[in-house]
């Protein structure tokens, strides 16, 4: 064998030494990762930190946050649609509350155009009707704005049996509202037996023209308490007239000797 064939397959079995190398190192490599779909998203306005109920909307109090295009609601306010919408709701008072990060949504503001903030959050048809109450008649200072309550008046009647004057006065207590939402409540703190205690004098509630015109009336024919409701019954039906409690204390005698007993109809 010459010298010239023993070059020729030297090279031959380098080559295809290489090429088998070669061969099994791009076998071992991974396959190349499937592409990920990306994740469509739009900017949402939402509450920097907590507003509260009444309070008037500045615009450190909003904030752009990126939420999923697929999860944001139609009544959000997004940028693409409204970029001046931080602008827009400066001055907006609050109807109710929102926490940090809830988005912003127009139905839950109201713009006050120069009136008051009872008169802005005050739904259409509606009346805010201040009346007076004591630690006792309001249940004891646990009851605060948006909470549901119903109004209860005693009145002290003559006894119609008692000619001498001797019978005490028959008290008849009966609910002549029921399910009234609490706009505000004055509040003050008070220092008692050592320890703060939160009482209300005077409330503000939110009722249709003809409740407005029945609180006036039994507010002067008797005293008026507040009897604070679940917050679970606060879609319960109203109780009419037909279905309204009276309750009144009846002096009975038995052998000469009077007592208490409580009538209810």
């Amino acid at each position: 064998m010459n010298t010239a064939r023993i070059v020729v397959l030297v090279i031959a079995l380098g080559a295809g030494g290489v090429a088998a190398y070669l061969a099994s190192g791009t076998d071992n490599k991974p396959a190349p990762a499937a592409p990920v779909a990306q994740l469509q998203t739009t900017d949402v306005l939402v509450a920097k930190a907590d507003i509260g109920l009444g309070q008037t909307v500045k615009p450190d109090d909003l904030q752009w946050q990126t939420w999923p295009s697929a999860t944001a609601s139609g009544a959000f306010i997004r940028r693409s649609d409204r970029p001046d919408a931080t602008k827009e709701l400066t001055g907006a008072i609050a109807r109710a509350p929102f926490i940090a990060g809830e988005p912003i949504r127009e139905q839950k503001l109201v713009k006050a155009d120069g009136s008051g903030f009872m008169a802005a959050i005050l739904p259409t048809g509606m009346r805010a009707v201040s009346t007076e109450i004591s630690p006792e008649s309001g249940a004891g200072g646990f009851i605060l704005p948006n909470d549901r309550v119903d109004v209860i008046v005693t009145k002290h009647l003559k006894n119609p049996s008692d000619d001498a004057g001797a019978m005490p006065d028959i008290v008849v207590s009966k609910i002549i509202l029921t399910n009234i939402r609490v706009l505000a409540i004055d509040q003050a703190p008070k220092e008692k037996e050592g320890q703060n205690a939160v009482i209300g004098k005077t409330v503000t509630l939110e009722l249709k023209p003809d409740q407005a015109m029945t609180l006036a009336m039994e507010r002067q024919a008797g005293t008026l308490s507040l009897a604070l409701r679940s917050i679970a019954d606060a879609n319960a039906v109203e109780i009419t007239d037909d279905q309204q409690t009276y309750r009144q204390n009846v002096q009975i005698v038995r052998h000469g000797t009077p007592s208490q007993a409580t009538a209810q109809r």
